[in-house]
């Protein structure tokens, strides 16, 4: 299947422009799905938004949205186009969305790292490395629920060295993506995407920019592979 994958963005590298094939390769090269990201009911769009930006920076391919009680909404002055790059899935249905999510993080192996001072917490630069992690940020007023701190796996925190408590939501979400990130790449874990998943993500690029991408793609296999 990759290889029949690969012939196909090979048809739409040569639709594309050469200054896109090159930032498509670049960028998904340093995509990680070994790291996510969870939002629970951030209230204030600019910094809902900030937290994708920032995911996008980083190299963060997916984003987990709980709208309990709160809608995302992406501010595009902000995200900057983030929303276009990032793979978002939203949290909304339901009694208890939270929870929706933090099984389905489980469920595909994540630990789930609740980001906020408790008694057996640890710093981002001491959190163990050796397996796929989400971390979860909590609203601006509250914190994490009580609900996903119940499920959360571990404790992490940013040191601070001031008066205020705490970060503001967005900057926690940046300074911790970009000390795992940089502790990651000098590690020696196979943290970021394979080659078929890069190709996979590339075809999906490929899709987002071309009108009538899915149309275009689904043309391209059916000739090349004589596919009903």
């Amino acid at each position: 299947m990759h290889s029949e994958d690969l012939a196909v963005l090979a048809e739409l590298y040569d639709i594309i422009t050469p200054s896109k094939r090159e930032m498509f390769d670049r960028i998904a090269a340093d995509r990680t799905n070994y790291i996510t990201v969870a939002l629970e009911n951030v209230f204030q769009e600019h910094n809902a938004s900030a937290v994708l930006r920032s995911c996008d920076c980083f190299g963060i391919q997916n984003l987990h949205v709980i709208e309990k009680d709160n809608q995302y909404k992406v501010q595009r002055d902000i995200a900057l186009g983030a929303g276009r790059w990032v793979d978002m899935y939203n949290y909304d249905r339901g009694p208890e969305p939270e929870i929706d999510c933090i099984k389905n993080l489980k469920e595909k192996g994540f630990r789930i790292i609740a980001t906020t001072p408790h008694t057996n917490d640890v710093t981002i630069n001491d959190l163990n490395l050796d397996s796929p992690m989400a971390f979860v940020f909590g609203t601006e007023r509250r914190g994490i629920s009580p609900e996903i701190m119940e499920l959360a796996d571990e404790f992490v925190k940013i040191p601070m060295y001031g008066f205020t408590e705490s970060f503001n939501i967005s900057v926690s979400a940046a300074i911790t993506l970009n000390v795992i990130r940089e502790r990651l790449e000098n590690s020696s874990i196979d943290w970021k995407l394979n080659a078929e998943e890069q190709t996979k993500l590339k075809l999906k690029w490929c899709r987002k920019i071309l009108r009538g991408g899915q149309e275009l793609e689904d043309e391209i296999r059916r000739r090349l592979f004589k596919k009903e």
